[in-house]
C-alpha cells in the first residue's frame, strides 16, 4: 500500500471516529488540494452545520462532503424541491446535475441569495435533496468566454476528476529528502519588462511562477531550457502558478503542455477565463501576421482543464512542503500576489506579480499583509527615481481636457488600451464624466476583445472594488451597460463608418500598438490633424507605441514595426496621460514595502528596465536597510 493510500485509510478512520454514529463514511479521496468525503448520509451532514468546519479545523485540511451517487433523489424531483427552497429573487437561470459526484451546479443572477446567510440555504438544499450545491453567477453581460469555459469543464468532468486525484496524491506524497533549502531561479523579466518566469525550488518541489512573452520582441521567451526548468523534463515541475492573465505573464503556459507537463495551474477563477481569452487571441494574431504560433488551441484547452482556481486568502497545500496563498494585487481582474509558506515554518517567499498599491476605480489596492515574508520578489516597472505618476484626479482632469479640446475641433479620440484592465478603467471614467457633464455625450466604440473582457469583469464583481461591485449587482446601475458604449463587431466596414462620422471616442486593442485593430484605426484616423491619439498605459521599449510616444510620425502599418511594407504619416495629435497604469509608481512600490509588517529581509527587484530595477533596489537598501538585488536573467538565489 502506498503512503498516500495509508494516509487516506487513517483519515477515514479518524473522520469516522469524529462523526456521530448515524453518519457513515463510504470513501475518502484527495482531489487536488481538497479532501473529499463521500457519505450515504448527506442530509444528516447538512443538519449539523458546523460538522465540516470542525473536521477541517481538526485535520487542518480543506474538506468537501459529497453524497454517494446511489442515495441521490432523481434530478427531476430534486429540481422542484431546490427551486422551492431558493428565493425567487435569486434569478436562477440553470440547474445542472452531476450524478457521478452528487453535485448540482446552480447558476443564478444573485448567487448570494442561493448561498444564504453563512451558507444556510445551501445546507437547506442538501437537507432536502441530498445533492451538494455549487453556485456560479449568471453573467450580467453575456460572455462567450465564460460560457465556453464552463461548458468545456462540464464536458471534461471525468478527466478533470482523474487529474485532480493525481494532483491530490502528488501534493500529499511522503517527503523524500532531509535537506533544507529554498532557491529562486530567474528565467525572464529581469532588467526588462516581459517574459515573466521564475522557478521556486526546494529539495522536494519545483514550482514555476508565470510563463509569459515579451511585447515588441518576437522570439524572446523565458529561459525554459535550463536544467532548473524544462531542461530536466516538464514532468519534473510540480505546479505552475499564474499571477495574472496579461500575456507577458501567461502567453507561453500552454507551451508547457506541449513539452509534456501534466500538472496543475493555480490561479484565480477570473484569471483562468481571461487567460483562455488572451491566449486564443495570441494565436489568432500570430496567424494573421503570418507567424508560426508556438502551440495550438488544443494546448490552451489543456491549460484550462488543468487549472485549479483558488480564492484570495485561502491557504492551500500545493506540495508536501509548500502552502500557497493568493492575495489581491490591484492590477487587473483576478491578479494575485502569491505567498509561499515553505516547510514547517522554514521560509516564506512572496512574488508581487504586477501590483497597484492604491485603490483605483476598478480595484482595491494590493494586499501586503502577510504573517511572514523573508524574501519579496517585487515588480519594478515604474521603479525609476523619476517614475512618479500623476495622481488619479489630475490624470482624469487631463484626459477630460484632451477629449474636450478634440471634440471642439470636431475630431475623434483614439485610445490604444489593453483589453483587460485599462479599458474597463477608461469606461468607468468616461461613463461618469458624461453622466456629470464634464465631457459631452458621444459614442464610445469598443474594438478588439474589450467588450468580451468587460463581460468577464461583470461575471466576477466580487473581485472588483467594493462600491463598483455593489453597482454591478444592480443592473440599472451597472456602469458597463451605459448606452454610450458600442461594441464594434462588424470589422472594417463598421470602422470606416465610425471614421467617416462625427466626434467619438474609440478604445481599441492592442495597448502597445503591436498589431490588432489599433492598426486599422491608425489607417482610418492617422491622417486627421483634428483627431488625437491618446496613450493611457505603459508602452514597453521596442514597441510601436513607445516609438510614436518618442516622436515617430512615419509608421509601418502592415507589419510589426520592422520597417518593411507600407508606411503611414501620422498627422493626428499625440498625447500621453499618465496615472492610469495598472502598475504602482515609484512611491507606490516603496509604500508597498514600507508598510509591510514585518518587512522582508531580502527584496529582488524584477520586471523593469535596467535603470528602474537598480534605482528601486538602491532606494530600498538605503531607506530600509534591507538586502536588495536587481538580478539578471538566469541567476539563482539560495535562501536558508
Amino acid at each position: 500500500m502506498s503512503s498516500v493510500d495509508q494516509q487516506l485509510d487513517d483519515l477515514r478512520t479518524e473522520i469516522t471516529s469524529e462523526l456521530p454514529s448515524d453518519i457513515s463514511v463510504s470513501d475518502v479521496k484527495y482531489e487536488g488540494p481538497e479532501l473529499v468525503v463521500y457519505t450515504r448520509d448527506p442530509k444528516k451532514f447538512a443538519q449539523k452545520g458546523d460538522l465540516i468546519r470542525q473536521l477541517a479545523s481538526k485535520l487542518r485540511k480543506r474538506i468537501t462532503v459529497r453524497p454517494d451517487p446511489d442515495v441521490l433523489s432523481k434530478p427531476r424531483d430534486a429540481r422542484e424541491e431546490i427551486m422551492a427552497v431558493i428565493p425567487d429573487d435569486a434569478g436562477v437561470t440553470d440547474l445542472d446535475f452531476h450524478a457521478d459526484t452528487g453535485e448540482v451546479v446552480i447558476e443564478a443572477e444573485k448567487p448570494g441569495m442561493v448561498i444564504g446567510r453563512h451558507g444556510s440555504t445551501l445546507r437547506d438544499i442538501t437537507q432536502k435533496v441530498g445533492w451538494t450545491p455549487e453556485v456560479v453567477r449568471t453573467p450580467p453581460i453575456e460572455s462567450s468566454t465564460v460560457s465556453n469555459v464552463r461548458n468545456f469543464l462540464k464536458q471534461e468532468r471525468d478527466e478533470r476528476r482523474d487529474i485532480l486525484e493525481k494532483v491530490g496524491r502528488q501534493i500529499h506524497r511522503e517527503e523524500m529528502s532531509d535537506d533544507e533549502y529554498v532557491r529562486i531561479t530567474t528565467l525572464g523579466c529581469c532588467r526588462e519588462v516581459g517574459r515573466a518566469s521564475f522557478i521556486l525550488s526546494t529539495p522536494e518541489t519545483r514550482i514555476l511562477i508565470d510563463c509569459g512573452d515579451k511585447p515588441g520582441a518576437e522570439g524572446e521567451v523565458p529561459y525554459l531550457q535550463v536544467p532548473e526548468a524544462l531542461g530536466a523534463g516538464a514532468q519534473n515541475i510540480d505546479a505552475v502558478i499564474l499571477t495574472h492573465a496579461h500575456l507577458d505573464h501567461s502567453a507561453l503556459i500552454p507551451l508547457l503542455f506541449k513539452y509534456g507537463y501534466d500538472g496543475p495551474i493555480y490561479t484565480t477563477e477570473p484569471t483562468r477565463d481571461l487567460m483562455g481569452l488572451l491566449q486564443l487571441d495570441y494565436l489568432d494574431v500570430a496567424a494573421k501576421e503570418g507567424r508560426a504560433p508556438p502551440y495550438d488551441s488544443e494546448m490552451v484547452r489543456e491549460a484550462i482543464k488543468h487549472t485549479i482556481p483558488l480564492e484570495y486568502g485561502d491557504v492551500t497545500d500545493i506540495a508536501p512542503d509548500v502552502k500557497l496563498t493568493l492575495h489581491n494585487a490591484g492590477h487587473i481582474l483576478g491578479s494575485a500576489v502569491t505567498h509561499f509558506h515553505i516547510g514547517d515554518g522554514l521560509y516564506n517567499v512572496a512574488f508581487s506579480g504586477d501590483i497597484h498599491y492604491d485603490d483605483t476605480r476598478l480595484f482595491n489596492g494590493a494586499v501586503n499583509d502577510f504573517p511572514r515574508v523573508e524574501t519579496l520578489v517585487l515588480e519594478s516597472t515604474y521603479g525609476g527615481r523619476n517614475d512618479y505618476q500623476t495622481d488619479q484626479e489630475d490624470s482624469e482632469r487631463k484626459l477630460k481636457e484632451v477629449i474636450n479640446q478634440t471634440y471642439d475641433r470636431d475630431g475623434k479620440i483614439l485610445i490604444p488600451a489593453f483589453a483587460v484592465g485599462r479599458s474597463q478603467e477608461m469606461m468607468l471614467v468616461l461613463e461618469e464624466a458624461m453622466r456629470t457633464g464634464d465631457i459631452p455625450e458621444m459614442p464610445v466604440h469598443l474594438d478588439g476583445m474589450i467588450w468580451e473582457a468587460t463581460a468577464i469583469h461583470s461575471t466576477y464583481p466580487e473581485y472588483l472594488r467594493d462600491d463598483l461591485r455593489d453597482r454591478i449587482f444592480h443592473d440599472d446601475e451597472n456602469p458597463f451597460l451605459a448606452e454610450q458604449f458600442n461594441h464594434i463587431d462588424g470589422g472594417e466596414e463598421e470602422r470606416r463608418e465610425v471614421a467617416d462620422g462625427g466626434p467619438c471616442i474609440v478604445l481599441s486593442t492592442s495597448g502597445m500598438v503591436e498589431g490588432g485593430p489599433i492598426m486599422s484605426w491608425l489607417r482610418h484616423l492617422g491622417g486627421e490633424a483634428d483627431s488625437t491619439l491618446t496613450f493611457v498605459g505603459y508602452q514597453a521599449q521596442g514597441t510601436l507605441g513607445r516609438r510614436i510616444q518618442n516622436g515617430w510620425d512615419e509608421i509601418p502599418v502592415d507589419d510589426r514595426g520592422n520597417g518593411r511594407g507600407n508606411t503611414l504619416t501620422l498627422d493626428m495629435e499625440v498625447e500621453t496621460v499618465d496615472g492610469f497604469s495598472g502598475h504602482a509608481d515609484r512611491q507606490g512600490l516603496e509604500n508597498f514595502v514600507k508598510t509591510m509588517n514585518p518587512r522582508p529581509e531580502k527584496v529582488l527587484c524584477v520586471h523593469g528596465d535596467e535603470s528602474s530595477t537598480q534605482d528601486l533596489s538602491s532606494a530600498l537598501y538605503h531607506d530600509y536597510n534591507m538586502r536588495t538585488f536587481a538580478p539578471k536573467n538566469l541567476e539563482t538565489f539560495r535562501f536558508v
